[in-house]
């Protein structure tokens, strides 16, 4: 097998089985990344000896215990910061990739579109059907951290995320409009697969039926200019009606007695992106432009 410059991230939490099923999985890729850099959130002990007694010469297996809760995307910035390369594949401890030459896919597509400053896969999750590969691409507005990766000079730049205990609706749509801001842009394709080892009911949880009521608003504080909070209110507003119609009402409450507390200790956060940037962004999000990638040679 061959190395490639590229590094693994991976935030993790009482979770040692899933990681080193992952590790596995991403090591028997040809090329390997050369570095696996794990984020062991605060408060654990059990993922450390597993990590310390797996063996995966010449893939560098890097440690990082946190000294404070810092949630998944707290997690990353500091494994991003840690990395040694400059593309960072991105994973959770129970997703990996499914496709062995999965590392060099990623490379061609960021030489091929050099104004993609996140990558992401197509994510697959338990009993949901995976599909062919495709050598298809869209620009869209987002994408999901569990299976993508990042220009480590252009994430570094944003600042990375915002340290959440529960991100759902913030972590990648709040790092994808600040990047949106300053010109750059996310490339989602099916070329890339990544399996997820979990299953969607779990978003049925009321912490995060809550949190992802309480997060757009902290969303449209952060990044929205004051004059179009109106479209954050609508959206906060819409996902509500929608849990409802879906039987998910607990959390509701919690998510809105949250919203005044999370925007208060997430204040120091706050740069509003320019009403053009963000008129963009939700219209990228509404129609993705297709882009061809059916002839690109892989590195």
């Amino acid at each position: 097998m061959t190395i490639c410059d590229i590094s693994v991230v991976i935030p993790t939490y009482k979770r040692p089985d899933d990681l080193a099923i992952a590790i596995e999985k991403i090591v028997a890729c040809d090329p390997q990344p050369a570095e696996i850099v794990v984020h062991i959130d605060y408060g654990e002990t059990i993922t450390k000896p597993v990590l310390e007694s797996l063996d995966h010469d010449p893939v560098e297996i890097v440690i990082i215990e946190g000294d404070r809760r810092v949630g998944p995307g707290g997690g990353r910035n500091k494994a991003i910061r840690k990395a040694k390369h400059d593309t960072i594949a991105s994973f959770d401890d129970d997703s990996y990739p499914l496709d062995s030459d999965y590392f060099a896919r990623l490379l061609t597509l960021f030489a091929k579109y050099p104004k993609a400053a996140v990558i992401g896969a197509a994510i697959y999750h338990r009993d949901e059907t995976i599909l062919p590969e495709r050598r298809e691409a869209q620009w869209e507005h987002s994408f999901v951290g569990c299976g993508c990766a990042y220009r480590k000079n252009l994430f570094l730049e944003t600042g990375g995320y915002v340290e959440l205990p529960v991100a759902y609706g913030m972590e990648e749509v709040d790092l994808s409009l600040r990047l949106y801001d300053k010109g750059w842009h996310v490339l989602v394709s099916p070329w890339l697969r990544v399996f997820h080892d979990t299953n969607l009911a779990r978003h049925g949880n009321p912490k995060i039926t809550a949190a992802s009521i309480s997060n757009q608003i902290l969303l449209t504080y952060l990044r929205y200019p004051i004059l179009l909070w109106w479209i954050g209110f609508g959206q906060t507003l819409s996902r509500i009606l929608w849990l409802i119609r879906n039987n998910r009402f607990a959390g509701i409450g919690k998510g809105l007695i949250n919203i005044p507390a999370l925007v208060f200790s997430n204040r120091q956060y706050r740069a509003v992106v320019k009403t053009d940037s963000l008129n963009d962004f939700l219209r990228l999000k509404r129609k993705p432009i297709p882009e061809s990638i059916a002839s690109i040679t892989q590195i």
